[in-house]
């Protein structure tokens, strides 16, 4: 575990767009969305669409993220 963010290109909505997450994070995102049985893609355009305006997408991931895990205790 290195703790440092690594960039990924992800697609929404048709646009490329990177986001840098630290490897557990991304490792988890793509856990859940293999739970939800949806493309990381479509799940990263979910969460976009639905964070507040001043909220960067990595952040809103990692809090989407936290909240999952929460919920599913």
């Amino acid at each position: 575990m290195s703790g440092r963010p690594i960039k990924r290109s992800l697609t929404l909505k048709g646009h490329r767009t990177s986001v840098s997450l630290e490897d557990e994070f991304w490792q988890a995102f793509r856990e859940i969305a293999k739970t939800k049985d949806i493309p990381i893609n479509v799940l990263a355009a979910e969460i976009d669409v639905s964070r507040d305006p001043e909220t960067g997408l990595a952040s809103a991931i990692r809090v989407f993220i936290l909240n999952w895990y929460q919920q599913q205790n």
